[in-house]
């Protein structure tokens, strides 16, 4: 599953490159609890179809109410006679709130004391989100500025992700390219693994020269490449959206990698197997490859967050959970990281949460 907001414009882009009305939905501003963050976008087309959201569907219905819904009726047969179906609007961008009172709240579905404002452009300019499409495509940071007086947008790189930011003549929104997730390894953990993150709007590659695990792979989605994996990594070029998990256990396929990965931008570099293992992992690339303190200080492992986790599945759980708050930017408490649990159980005489490690067998 693609990068939502990246599916989000290239849907808007093909319906008004076709000559089709719609209007672009932009969250820009937040007041309590509220479904979906600032900077959250969807789309609706005139006859009511929506990519995207703002909300858990209440706003959403009632937007279509609003500029849509009339539509279908009146352009069914035996219509004569009914009002004029209602029309996505030409002009400016106008803001509307929701949530104002405890009864609308409750109405458009809100948290407790929840309000949110939306920004509604009219017809967004075909051209414009071509050109912000294509830089996306192209892997590049993109800023998306809509004038306010008359909704004029400009489109120009951005140097770093920033939040949205509104002022009162333009709305700026950042939009980055896809998530991307690097796994060195296709055994059964991966394939869970490459599951969930693909969910999460992770473009995923998965690399093994390995032919006997190739073969076997069955998630669709995912870029399968033979090469080594310190060479993919360095044609993959991680940037800070970008995350390298080694899954295979094996030296050979796994150091080298994450030596590479450790020199890169990527906002999450971790290898699976048991703390033992780290540390001799930690200690071969210090001796060996004269990785620094520093260096190493990078690279998570054991990865995961402590869910008791035994099999694949549920260690991919507590993998993906670990990646997404890296991602989000959340702190973890010290008490739930792989290694400290394990600590903990290890001093109370019971080891038996030590997350098991298992030998992928080929299918051949």
């Amino acid at each position: 599953m693609e990068n939502l907001d990246v599916m989000v414009l290239r849907t808007l882009r093909d319906w008004r490159a076709g000559g089709q009305h719609a209007l672009l939905a932009t969250v820009v501003r937040t007041w309590g609890s509220s479904p979906r963050p600032v900077g959250s976008i969807m789309a609706l087309r005139e006859d009511g179809v929506v990519v995207g959201s703002v909300s858990g569907g209440c706003i959403e219905d009632d937007l279509i109410d609003q500029y849509t819904q009339a539509y279908a009726a009146a352009a069914a047969p035996g219509s004569a006679g009914r009002a004029e179906p209602k029309k996505i609007p030409s002009g400016p961008p106008a803001f509307i709130k929701y949530g104002v009172t405890a009864e609308e709240a409750h109405r458009f579905g809100l948290p407790c004391g929840g309000t949110l404002e939306l920004l509604l452009e009219y017809d967004p300019d075909a051209a414009a989100l071509a050109q912000l499409v294509e830089s996306l495509e192209a892997g590049h940071l993109t800023q998306r500025g809509v004038r306010l007086q008359d909704g004029a947008v400009t489109i120009a790189a951005a140097t770093q992700p920033a939040a949205l930011s509104l002022s009162a003549s333009e709305l700026v929104n950042t939009f980055g390219p896809e998530y991307r997730m690097l796994l060195i390894g296709a055994g059964q953990l991966t394939e869970y693994l490459a599951t969930m993150a693909l969910f999460c709007g992770f473009a995923v590659t998965v690399c093994d020269p390995r032919e006997e695990y190739r073969s076997g792979w069955h998630v669709a989605g995912a870029k399968v490449l033979s090469d080594m994996p310190d060479d993919v990594v360095i044609a993959f070029k991680p940037d800070r959206r970008s995350c390298v998990i080694a899954l295979t256990h094996d030296p050979k396929l796994d150091d080298l990698a994450l030596m590479e990965a450790l020199t890169t931008d990527a906002f999450y570099v971790g290898a699976i197997g048991s703390r033992r293992n780290n540390g001799m992992r930690n200690q071969r690339m210090a001796e060996h490859f004269g990785m620094s303190e520093a260096d190493l200080a990078r690279m998570r492992g054991p990865i995961g967050i402590y869910i008791g986790s035994k099999t694949p599945p549920e260690i991919a759980v507590s993998v993906m959970a670990e990646v997404l708050a890296v991602k989000n930017g959340v702190e973890l408490p010290r008490d739930m990281e792989v290694a400290h649990a394990k600590d903990e159980l290890a001093v109370a005489g019971n080891d038996a949460g030590e997350m098991v490690c298992w030998v992928e067998r080929s299918p051949h």
